[in-house]
Parts: structure tokens; sequence; C-alpha cells
């Protein structure tokens, strides 16, 4: 389990997280959302033992994360821009990594070049964006991590490479219990990999739960007539005679109270993580709106 309990991380006078908590079960998909400068990237590196933090604790099965060589051997983070030495081949730095990650599997390296198919010898700082992300792909699954960490992971991949590498980070949960934590933008992408997520905003955790649970808590109510009262309304909506009410509670529990104003028609519907993340974030405050008007 990789925890961060009650951590906080200040940039001159600019607070980036503050008392911050979160935890990310053995062998779970976590997905990390937020709105842009919610602090996500600052919580990523914390975790990854890039970043001491101010205050708070970041451990690994106990264990702090933080100049600790045997936990980070143990860990591999993916960032959103790529670094490699200037004048690197992949083959150079496989043997760099091996250098560092005891249990890199040459043998996982060989097989996974059938994959991506980039060049060994060529300079890494030659390849496309792309290629690059491939590249550090390659690397660090063959470290077999205990834990991976990805920062927008796939931003910059063909849609074919994007299912091969998420077809990759699943068969190593399923097969090696791999912990994974994602941060990334493309909730509908995050929606069909995560079991986790956490919701971050202005440095707090929002929301942190199951998908299935979280889900499963929120609902949208499309009625004609009469809807009943003392529902938890996130957000309303009227075209015509028919209402869409964001309602927090379980579809049961949602049913029940509407069957009993008798109204003219209604269905009740699952949101999607995207929804959920515009109405917890508040509504009608995080929707677009046209200024044009």
């Amino acid at each position: 389990m990789l925890e961060m309990q009650n951590v906080t991380k200040t940039f001159g006078s600019f607070t980036a997280l503050n008392d911050l908590s979160m935890t990310i079960p053995k062998g779970a998909v976590y997905g990390l959302v937020g709105p842009n400068g919610a602090g996500k990237s600052t919580a990523i590196r914390l975790l990854a033992g890039v970043y001491r933090p101010d205050g708070g604790t970041i451990t690994l099965e106990g264990e702090p994360v933080y100049e600790n060589p045997k936990v980070k051997s143990r860990m591999c983070y993916i960032p959103d821009e790529i670094f490699f030495f200037p004048s690197a081949s992949l083959e150079e730095m496989r043997k760099y990594y091996k250098g560092f990650y005891p249990q890199f599997n040459d043998e996982l390296f060989g097989r996974l070049h059938e994959v991506f198919q980039l060049p060994k010898k060529s300079q890494i700082r030659r390849f496309s964006k792309g290629m690059q992300k491939q590249a550090a792909f390659q690397l660090s699954i063959c470290t077999r991590p205990d834990v991976l960490i990805l920062d927008e992971p796939v931003d910059g991949l063909d849609p074919v490479m994007r299912r091969q590498v998420w077809s990759l980070i699943l068969s190593d949960v399923a097969q090696r219990e791999t912990t994974v934590l994602i941060s990334s933008h493309n909730l509908r992408e995050l929606e069909d990999i995560c079991d986790h997520v956490g919701i971050v905003d202005k440095g707090h955790m929002l929301l942190e739960r199951s998908l299935a649970s979280m889900q499963g808590s929120t609902v949208k109510l499309q009625i004609v007539g009469d809807a009943p009262e003392g529902l938890e309304i996130l957000h309303s909506g009227t075209a015509g005679r028919l209402t869409t009410l964001v309602v927090r509670g379980t579809q049961d529990e949602i049913r029940e109270k509407v069957i009993a104003c008798n109204p003219v028609y209604f269905d009740i519907l699952p949101l999607s993580l995207e929804e959920i993340f515009i109405y917890e974030l508040g509504g009608v405050d995080y929707e677009v709106k046209n200024i044009l008007l």
C-alpha cells in the first residue's frame, strides 16, 4: 500500500498541497484527477520521492519513500515530460536502468522490443515524443516495479499504441499485483481502467473511494412531473417538461422516493467519471461558459 498522510508542500509563498491524504491499495489502478493547478503533479512527485514533503508522511508498506533507495528500487515513475541523457541510446538506457533496478528483466526487454520496435542504437533525443514515451514504458515495465507511477502516460501516443500500453500495464497488474497510480485529464480513458479514484482540488483531497462506490452513490434523475422532496441535488436543468437532476444517493434509494411521487415519467441513469468530476467540483461553476453571449 502506498500512502500519503497529511502532507503539505509549499513553493515559496504558494501552497501546492495542504494536509493532503491518499491511500493507494496494493494491486489497485488508482486514477488521480483534478482541475489544472489542483496539485496532482506535485502529489505525484512526492509519492515518487522526487520532492521532500514539508509536513506529513509518505510511505510504501510503512517505509518512508524519500531518500530510501531500497523502497525506490521497487517503484518506477514516468513523468509527463520524459527525460533521457542527451546522447543516450535505448540500449545505453537499458544498462543504466539495470544498474538501479535489481529486478530488471533483460528477457522481457527483448520481448517488448518486438512490441515497440524502437531503434536500440539511435539517440533517444532524435525520437518523436510518442517514441520517447514508448521507450519510457519499455524501460519501466522491465524494472518489474511493485509500484508504477504515471503522469499523463499516453499523451502523444496514437490510438493503437495507447491500447497496447494499457494492455501491458493491466496484464502486469493481473499477473504481479502491480500498484499503478495514474494522473490524467482523459477521464473517459481512466474510467475504463481504474478501480479507485481520488479527486483533488486546490491542494485538498475532495473525494477518494472505489470507482464502483463513487458511481453508485451519485445518479442522474430525468423526470417529468414533480420531483420528490428531500433529495440532495448537486445540479438541475430543464428542457421543456423534462427535468434532469444530479442527485446524491443510490439508484434504489432515489427510485423509491420518485415512485412515491407518481411522476408522469422518470429514468435513473449512472454518471460517468467525467460527470462526477464536474459536479463534485461545483457543478455549474466548472461548466463551459459562453462568454460571447
